[in-house]
């Protein structure tokens, strides 16, 4: 029998002989080709397979199963939009880390650092003085024409004369076992939420291999990139930091929510803020608050549609103006894109020289920007040698496109891309191709080496220096990506894995979980709740009020149309209900009723699952939807499952009965609005059970009470105005409106009569279906939301009526009790207006300004 030992080293040597000849090899730290299978592993590899015994490598699938896991778990996902369509996938990350030992780091930190500071400089003359410029340091053309220059920086100096607080730099190793690099991101560096995730799975799959390799923790790093955004702020540790996302639909969104919830900062979107006097505010529920610093993953051109694009819906008009002033320290500041560009990498070295005087430590992959003229003709008609790269990314003016390898390329393919070079060379950069080491990555039961890139992260203390965090995340290739090239790419298909850096000195023990609360703080915490979380919450309640009253008034009205068929019906009755399914947009405005009752009801049915800007049942779960989306992170898995499962079940098998041209659709079409009648009846109880009874679910209790009072009193109001009540259909028809029909059997048995109606419909306290508990919960619930504006409160609920005080001659009276009806749905109406400016809007005096 093969022991552990012997089948791990099998597994080795396949490994090695399954890798690309002319790599560096990390598993034995060398140059792959003949005979490196039987080359001994690194000490740090074989430190790692030793540290868990023997056996350990015979448990790697289930701790890769229990890797998958844990992210599906986690909810750690990457947003791909393609031409082919949106899709949310889980975060591709690899079981074996990848090893870097604490002289290559040391190597890796002394280069990035030195970076960061020349970096950070170059910005600082850019938008200064601009010497580079005219002492042709840096190509103006290149500078200046790339559509991340931005020229409304131009004198701006932030906070501390820091522009950029953290720099992420990828880097390759060469065959020669040197580090290059190979790009950097300056503008809204991605990747510190991923790598976090990666680290708390990873660490927890070895953790004997994590203590026996003295692999340095991250905490500190984080706490330091936080400080040191705090000590370029006035208010210091007092500061209020916010992370400002793109959205839900961003690409990275989950390692953004990631980000904030483990460094304890506000996730906002751009709706959430205004600027106020130069200076950023949160829009919460209980008013304005101040933010004093915003670390963001909005890009350049989008943060401010007051001076860069004015289409954009990301970013917040007067963000530019709050930086200029130092109102704001904005990590990073606007601007750096353009340092990304690959046609500067030659410069580089010269521009350190010019700037810092020292050389380079940590140089670049070779590139050639060929809107130099004297570099293209050198560099023309040996093309097959290079990777071609887009110098800008695309814009009104630039165009842009994917790096293209251009060694197996034809005499007549190669021929048109010199064509294209020469019609616009400055938009194109040649990249010597960099063969990236190969890393061991676990695949079906095997070993298998892979080409890997790495992305360390500087971040600035906020004293004028700036720290590594020492970690990074590592981009692995795919099988078939073809990852010689070091364009590695999580969007198209790479997967990531965690990197260890070791330490020689004691390990930092220091943890991202802050310190213990006291009693106090403890009793003074509560969750803030701003105003687009607000508003949400407003609509969830109201959106999922109003689905639950379509599908009910839909399926009562098919049900009642169906026995009007079969039995004659009051004209009323059908009139009533015309009217009542256009007021709800269940039938266009157009709509006629002739007394046809079949008609009526074809284009009921056929209306049930119309968008085009109609209230429809299908219109009210996407909306339903929609503004659940918006508030995923506070809502449960289960939750949020129903939401998002009620309108795509509804849509898809009401086009199928549709589709079907079934000559009796009516009884498939009742069995979905059944189904959605019990989806809607689980998210109602889910709202009431499962959250937290926080100013966020008030407001979301006050839009339900608010669309139940609307609807209910108008249906109610119709049916006194059409006689209703005098027929047995109609009278049906309004207590399953009100959803009471079994109550009032219980109490009633079967008396058809005016007043006990109106009695369990308007006046019972006890019953959540009648005005009066809906107006009287209302405004308790009204009243405790705006317990800090009490004054305001009591003015905007002292207007809704108070049914539970209506006399019993008016319930006797119906034209009477039809006008006070009336007035409850328009008042519930004027509320939610009332409510929208004072909690969402934060509409204020406007700032006046005269520009020269």
């Amino acid at each position: 029998m093969t022991t552990p030992d012997a089948q791990l080293r099998i597994l080795l040597k396949a490994a090695a002989h399954s890798g690309d000849l002319g790599h560096y090899d990390e598993l034995r730290q060398h140059l792959t080709g003949p005979g490196s299978a039987d080359a001994p592993l690194a000490p740090a590899w074989q430190r790692f397979f030793a540290a868990g015994g023997a056996s350990q490598w015979a448990d790697l699938p289930h701790r890769a199963e229990r890797v998958q896991r844990r992210i599906h778990e986690d909810g750690a996902s990457h947003n791909i939009h393609s031409p082919e369509g949106d899709a949310a996938r889980d975060w591709p990350l690899e079981l074996l880390p990848l090893l870097i030992g604490s002289e290559d780091w040391r190597h890796i930190e002394a280069g990035v650092l030195q970076r960061a500071r020349l970096l950070n400089g170059v910005l600082s003359d850019v938008y200064g003085e601009q010497r580079l410029l005219s002492h042709g340091q840096l190509p103006a053309s290149l500078v200046l024409a790339h559509p991340h220059y931005l020229r409304p920086m131009h004198g701006c100096r932030p906070p501390g004369g820091v522009f950029l607080h953290l720099l992420a730099v990828d880097l390759a190793r060469g065959p020669d076992g040197g580090w290059w690099v190979v790009g950097q991101r300056c503008q809204a560096p991605s990747g510190l939420g991923y790598l976090l995730e990666n680290r708390l799975i990873v660490s927890q799959q070895f953790p004997e291999a994590f203590r026996e390799l003295s692999v340095q923790r991250l905490g500190t790093a984080f706490q330091s990139f936080v400080q040191g955004l705090m000590r370029l702020s006035p208010a210091g540790e007092r500061s209020h930091v916010a992370l400002l996302t793109p959205g839900p639909l961003s690409e990275t969104y989950f390692e953004q929510a990631f980000l904030a919830r483990h460094l304890g900062l506000s996730l906002v979107e751009a709706s959430d803020l205004t600027v106020r006097s130069d200076q950023l505010f949160l829009k919460t529920l209980h008013g304005l608050e101040r933010i004093h610093v915003l670390l963001r993953r909005v890009d350049d051109e989008y943060v401010d549609p007051l001076e860069l694009r004015g289409d954009s819906i990301l970013g917040v008009p007067g963000l530019l103006q709050a930086l200029r002033v130092g109102g704001l320290v904005m990590a990073n500041a606007p601007g750096a894109g353009w340092l990304e560009s690959p046609g500067l990498a030659a410069f580089w070295p010269g521009v350190c020289q010019a700037l810092l005087g020292e050389e380079l430590k940590l140089p670049a992959a070779t590139a050639w920007w060929c809107g130099e003229q004297s570099v293209w003709q050198r560099c023309r008609e040996q093309l097959r040698e290079f990777v071609l790269a887009p110098s800008f990314p695309a814009s009104d003016c630039t165009q842009s496109f994917k790096p293209q390898v251009l060694a197996g390329l034809d005499a007549a393919a190669l021929a048109e891309v010199q064509r294209r070079v020469e019609a616009d060379p400055a938009a194109h950069t040649l990249l010597t191709r960099l063969r990236p080491s190969e890393t061991p990555v676990w695949r079906d039961g095997a070993l298998e080496p892979r080409p890997a890139v790495l992305r360390v992260y500087a971040m600035a203390d906020g004293l004028g220096g700036w720290k590594m965090l020492p970690g990074g995340l590592a981009r692995v290739a795919s099988r078939g990506e073809g990852g010689a090239d070091a364009w590695l790419s999580i969007r198209e298909g790479s997967a990531s894995a965690d990197v260890w850096v070791q330490t020689e000195g004691p390990v930092d023990r220091s943890s991202l979980l802050p310190r213990p609360l006291t009693a106090e703080e403890l009793t003074q915490m509560q969750r803030r709740v701003s105003s687009r979380a607000a508003e949400n919450l407003f609509w969830l309640g109201r959106y999922a009020e109003r689905a639950e009253n379509s599908v009910r008034l839909a399926r009562l009205s098919l049900e009642t149309l169906a026995a009007v068929q079969r039995n004659a019906a009051s004209p009323d009755l059908l009139r009533m209900l015309a009217r009542l399914c256009r007021q709800q947009g269940l039938l266009p405005l157009d709509f006629v009723q002739d007394g046809d009752a079949l008609a009526f009801e074809q284009r009921l049915i056929q209306a049930l699952g119309e968008l085009g800007g109609a209230h429809s049942v299908a219109w009210n779960l996407q909306s339903l939807a929609s503004s659940g989306q918006a508030l995923r992170e506070r809502l449960s898995g289960e939750h949020w499952q129903l939401i998002h499962e009620v309108g795509e079940h509804f849509r898809e098998h009401l086009a199928a009965v549709l589709a079907s041209g079934s000559a009796e659709p009516l009884a498939d079409v009742l069995g979905l609005l059944g189904r959605a009648a019990t989806h809607l009846a689980a998210i109602t109880g889910a709202q009431t059970d499962r959250m937290t009874r926080d100013d966020g679910w008030r407001l979301l209790s006050v839009g339900r009470q608010i669309e139940r009072l609307d609807f209910l009193a108008g249906a109610l109001a119709l049916g006194l105005e059409h006689d209703l009540t005098q027929h047995d259909e109609g009278f049906a028809l309004l207590l399953g409106l009100f959803d009471s029909t079994i109550t009032y059997r219980a109490r009633f048995q079967a008396r058809r009569e005016l007043l006990p109606l109106l009695q369990l419909l308007v006046l019972d306290g006890d019953n959540p279906r009648s005005l009066a508990w809906v107006a009287r919960t209302l405004r308790e619930r009204l009243l405790k939301l705006a317990r800090h504006e009490q004054a305001w409160a009591e003015g905007a609920v002292a207007a809704l009526p108070r049914p539970d005080q209506f006399l019993l001659e008016q319930l006797g009276q119906p034209a009477m009790l039809a006008a006070l009806l009336r007035d409850c749905g328009n008042e519930a109406r004027a509320l939610s207006l009332a409510i929208s400016r004072r909690f969402f809007a934060h509409v204020g005096t406007l700032d006046h300004r005269v520009w020269q």
